[in-house]
């Protein structure tokens, strides 16, 4: 009988130690290309009476081949790699310029769900943000035949 107690003792787990809670990571600085950007969805959101003009021409200066932007922007994208916080601050950072534009080319159509594109305002806002950003490869030369052509597409010809 004694045997039997002493090999139950001797099979009984070790007791696991309470994990701590680790301390809680701060957050890097946010990177010049997302504050330019969280910047420039501030001053899309806070355009006033018919906006979509000036956010054209505002998204083409900011997104301009020898604008500051675009030179962050690519250099945050390969400082970010390997960093998946930075490069996911980033594309909060840039999704919030999206959904700006979308807000603005929402109330333009004022019910209008398809829109003269055909295509949602998801998708509507989307494209304009993908142009303005193809801008700063373009040569500057081409960049104002490029915003009049974008005005065109969201209807904001003046």
């Amino acid at each position: 009988m004694k045997r039997r107690k002493a090999r139950r003792k001797q099979r009984r787990k070790p007791r696991r130690r309470r994990a701590t809670p680790a301390a809680p990571l701060a957050s890097p600085p946010p990177t010049e290309a997302e504050r330019q950007l969280l910047a420039l969805a501030r001053e899309l959101a806070a355009l006033g009476a018919d906006p979509l003009p000036r956010a054209i021409d505002l998204l083409a200066a900011a997104y301009a081949p020898e604008a500051p932007l675009p030179s962050a922007l690519q250099q945050a994208w390969l400082a970010g790699r390997g960093n998946k916080t930075a490069v996911l601050a980033l594309a909060w950072a840039r999704e919030q310029v999206r959904l700006a534009l979308e807000e603005m080319l929402g109330a333009a159509r004022a019910g209008d769900v398809r829109g003269a594109l055909g295509v949602s305002v998801h998708t509507h806002a989307w494209l304009v943000l993908a142009a303005c950003e193809a801008l700063a490869q373009e040569p500057p030369s081409a960049v104002p035949d490029r915003v009049r052509a974008l005005a065109e597409l969201t209807g904001a010809v003046r």
